[in-house]
């Protein structure tokens, strides 16, 4: 699990209701099903009307990437395309044709796969890159549909605040009654800018991190293929495979690797 992430949503939500607290709060204040019903519903009937039921469930179903800590292996993925640099200076790139049915990760399989098949470095990076802009433009979706109820969300929190006033407005004779329910009617505005500000957009902006590190690693791969496809030196290789590891820490296993 994702420790940064785990431990934002707790942080987040134990500050607030702990502030609630503080300030002779209690918890029942804020659980309101009817607000709950007016937000919740509202966004995502807003964002099923701007995305299609496919793209939303596929949003959704991504979550988990968002509290699944990512696996950081650009050191061993750079080892691996050294020791097939290595492989296709000694006995040629058709060599690597047995390392095929070995490999995972299909991006990397299919860009060895072309260069097995005598493709052009040019033609190889064209390809491939063709195929990560695609799959990139389509996972950009995903945060898109957070980034939407993020923005949907407290809009829709005010409307469910002015239908609890308004409902607030016809009892004016009872003053108790107007106090209880102006409060009441303000806890729709809590929820819209509290999911907004705390779920959502943080979503989001996890979400588009992730895509990105997995893009950069795409990259990688395929300027590793085409730089084998093209005869470079593995030590050289593997210098210029270092320069797409951006974070200081990978670095640093590397090196100890």
């Amino acid at each position: 699990m994702d420790k940064s992430s785990i431990g934002g949503v707790f942080l987040a939500v134990a500050g607030i209701v702990a502030g609630l607290l503080m300030e002779g709060g209690n918890i029942g204040q804020i659980l309101q099903p009817t607000a709950a019903l007016i937000v919740f519903g509202g966004t995502m009937g807003a964002v099923l009307l701007q995305f299609p039921m496919s793209t939303v469930l596929a949003a959704f179903r991504s979550l988990v990437h968002v509290f699944a800590a990512p696996r950081k292996q650009n050191d061993q993925l750079i080892r691996q395309l050294v020791s097939f640099a290595n492989k296709a200076r000694r006995n040629g790139v058709v060599s690597l044709d047995s390392d095929l049915q070995s490999i995972e990760n299909p991006f990397l399989r299919q860009s060895l796969m072309l260069a097995v098949d005598g493709t052009e470095p040019n033609e190889l990076r064209r390809i491939m890159q063709v195929s990560l802009d695609s799959t990139t433009e389509s996972e950009e979706r995903l945060p898109a549909v957070f980034e939407s109820a993020g923005g949907f969300s407290p809009t829709i929190g005010i409307l469910g605040a002015v239908l609890g006033l308004i409902q607030v407005m016809q009892h004016l004779d009872n003053i108790t009654e107007v106090g209880r329910g102006i409060a009441v009617a303000f806890v729709a505005t809590i929820y819209g800018v509290g999911i907004a500000n705390l779920f959502f957009l943080p979503f989001a902006g996890k979400m588009r991190s992730r895509i990105r590190e997995q893009h950069l690693c795409k990259e990688m791969m395929l300027e590793g293929v085409a730089s084998i496809l093209e005869g470079m030196n593995p030590r050289m290789l593997e210098i210029k495979l270092s320069g797409f590891v951006d974070d200081p820490i990978e670095k640093k296993k590397g090196k100890a690797a």
